[in-house]
């Protein structure tokens, strides 16, 4: 398996949501008072008529009655948007495998420790999350509209504070509609196209400045056992980042069909043949060891792309996993490390 993500769903998630992190204690709720603490340095007062507000998804309604000061987010990104927002999680679901040495996803990391506040507590999510842990932090809000939290876990949860799930399907929120659900429920719904345009523009600067990458074409692949071979599709928002950086994703995608709740098609490494046009393929190993096992197989060497050396990949974890969610700290995280990569595999290209 190339990366330990959790079942092919919509939106394949990143390695950072994979096994290793999916193992939470669902404990017994508590209740208590809640504990008094200011806004977060840096956050806006909500505008008027903002509160009471009431988000509606696939597990149930969140009615929030006044400006969530106490913030908890499950699943990946509602924790970089409400940081962006100037307001910082009292905790967070932990990814370990895309965190560096300070324990934490690095751009939430130095976000946070830049503007002077304090790191999120973080706790295990996923499957056996724990909202024994959940309840000591006493949330006014728990944000994870881009999350996997089944019918059960919700019900737990909004016990303990309004809980904005997802409006359809686990893991189908879409980037842009996250930060709307997000900044709605912070009380900033004004922001949402602030910064979903920051991150088009940050993009979009970032493709000027590599004119050459607008005739090259890419699929971006994954494998989930030896023999296998998957592609995400257009809409999966790696690909989207790739795209919005100025390349093409090869036609024949288009082609292949798409997989039940998920933003790829799983086509079989004997079509691997199919990617003879594209230029590049992008694609991302668990570890060293997978990477020479799947290069190996010869269906997959065979990949024009990959005989020529224009693969991009990184044993990096956390830029594996910033690179697979659009948000507003990934973004700029991403773009830094990924420019000097899909340099290196224009040029094995020869494009």
């Amino acid at each position: 398996m190339s990366l330990p993500i959790t079942p092919l769903r919509r939106r394949v998630l990143v390695a950072a949501a994979g096994a290793a992190s999916l193992t939470l204690l669902v404990g017994a709720c508590g209740t208590g008072e809640k504990k008094e603490e200011p806004a977060a340095a840096g956050s806006a007062a909500a505008p008027a008529g903002a509160f009471p507000v009431t988000i509606k998804s696939a597990l149930g309604e969140a009615v929030i009655k006044e400006k969530p000061k106490r913030v908890v987010t499950l699943g990946q990104g509602s924790a970089e948007t409400s940081i962006a927002l100037g307001i910082t999680p009292v905790g967070i679901e932990s990814y370990p495998w895309g965190s560096d040495k300070t324990g934490y996803l690095p751009w939430i990391h130095e976000a946070v420790t830049k503007a002077g506040g304090t790191l999120p507590k973080q706790f295990t999510g996923g499957e056996e999350l724990d909202i024994e842990a959940i309840t000591e932090l006493q949330p006014d809000v728990i944000l994870a509209p881009w999350s996997g939290v089944t019918q059960k876990q919700y019900d737990l949860l909004k016990d303990i504070a309004p809980t904005v799930a997802y409006p359809d399907k686990a893991w189908s929120t879409d980037w842009d509609q996250q930060i709307d659900l997000v900044t709605k429920a912070l009380g900033q719904p004004e922001k949402a196209k602030e910064l979903t345009s920051k991150i088009d523009k940050q993009l979009a600067d970032a493709a000027a400045t590599r004119p050459n990458y607008k005739n090259v074409t890419f699929s971006y692949i994954y494998t989930t056992d030896p023999g296998t071979l998957g592609v995400f599709k257009p809409e999966e928002q790696r690909v989207k980042m790739i795209s919005q950086l100025g390349l093409k994703v090869d036609p024949v995608v288009n082609t292949f069909k798409e997989t039940e709740g998920t933003d790829s098609a799983m086509i079989g490494l004997e079509n691997a043949n199919k990617l003879s046009a594209s230029d590049l393929v992008f694609t991302f190993y668990t570890d060293e060891k997978t990477r020479k096992e799947t290069e190996a197989q010869p269906l997959y060497a065979a990949i024009p792309a990959v005989q020529k050396g224009a693969l991009v990949h990184s044993a990096d974890q956390p830029f594996v996993t910033a690179s697979s969610m659009l948000n507003p700290l990934t973004v700029p995280y991403s773009i830094e490390r990924y420019l000097p990569l899909i340099d290196a595999a224009v040029a094995k290209a020869g494009k």
